[in-house]
């Protein structure tokens, strides 16, 4: 028996406490490092189930990270049936250029035919620069419409808000943000104060723009809410099977020697970004977010600040815990 039928013995598996999943989709962007750790992986997967239940609708994905990361995401969204989801890559390779080994190692496969193990047509080199698929995506919404999840560095998103007016959009970059963008929804910092984290200190001054200057609401996920929710290695030995070669897992298997747990950092933006009232944490009092020159975060509470960061209970972590576990392990014809 795999771990997901364990832990929904006596448990209702799929559904979320709180209010029934909202009638409309969440219109998604997500934003990712993909390469850096293999939890962007496990919150891609996670992203494909949250769309195949009906509760979003994944617009664009855009990469802070080079290298193998477009060819990645492109098989991992060929594989959930996905493959014309528009893919815009980081200008000059980002904070980390440098290609994953783990992600080179997983798209070098191939079959007895010599066919790609995980088929995807592709590549860092043809993708379109992020900022311009991020405004192509936005301009094309309504008002008010998308959620944004950044699960990476804050390269992109700051380079959206100093871009110029285009051929997608007569809006300035903040502007077509604050017309277009519902919330931003982050995993970054540590909190209420904490010491640099990862995802800041890499592109400290993109950071600092983007808590700075960022024109919507804006919810961080710290490191240690992800830290307190670890993603398990007996789920990856046990509830893949339904296929062969799976995408996520194989990539799990080469990061590190298993069997190890790993930390969900950027799984915990993905399911509050789609869905924000189920109950699965719980949030600081409004504020403001800074972020010193050496990436430190601090969460300044403020009456009326449109800033705050999750906190998570050991109750929710153990719901959240068996959430992850069931939708990341969702087969893609759920």
């Amino acid at each position: 028996m795999g771990l997901v039928s364990l832990l929904c013995l006596g448990a209702s598996c799929g559904t979320h406490h709180g209010p029934s999943a909202p009638p409309e989709r969440v219109r998604l962007i997500l934003d990712t490092d993909m390469g850096n750790d293999v939890d962007d992986a496990l919150a891609l997967a996670l992203t494909h189930a949250l769309v195949s239940r009906g509760e979003a609708e994944l617009l664009a994905i855009t990469l802070t990270k080079g290298g193998s990361s477009v060819a990645y995401v492109d098989a991992v969204n060929t594989f959930y049936g996905r493959p014309d989801i528009p893919i815009g890559t980081v200008e000059g390779g980002g904070p980390t250029p440098e290609d994953s080994p783990w992600l080179h190692a997983v798209l070098t496969r191939t079959r007895v035919d010599g066919q790609p193990l995980y088929p995807h047509d592709l590549q860092a080199e043809q993708a379109p620069e992020a900022v311009e698929v991020l405004r192509h995506t936005l301009a094309h919404e309504a008002d008010g419409a998308v959620v944004l999840v950044q699960v990476g560095f804050s390269t992109n998103l700051a380079r959206l808000l100093d871009s110029p007016p285009d051929d997608a959009s007569p809006l300035d970059g903040r502007t077509l943000v604050a017309r277009k963008v519902r919330r931003l929804v982050l995993m970054a910092g540590a909190f209420p104060e904490g010491a640099p984290e990862f995802n800041v200190m890499r592109d400290v001054a993109s950071a600092r723009r983007l808590f700075s200057d960022w024109p919507t609401p804006l919810v961080a996920s710290g490191y240690e809410v992800g830290s307190t929710l670890v993603f398990p290695a007996e789920s990856i030995e046990h509830d893949f099977g339904y296929v062969s070669n799976h995408p996520i897992a194989d990539v799990y298997r080469h990061y590190k020697p298993m069997p190890y747990d790993q930390p969900t950092w950027d799984l915990t933006a993905v399911l509050y970004a789609v869905r924000p009232d189920g109950g699965d944490f719980g949030q600081s009092e409004p504020g403001r977010i800074e972020v010193d020159p050496e990436g430190r975060t601090t969460h300044r509470a403020q009456p009326g600040g449109d800033h705050r960061f999750l906190t998570v209970s050991e109750e929710q972590a153990l719901r959240v815990r068996q959430t992850f576990v069931e939708l990341v392990s969702r087969p893609p014809s759920d």
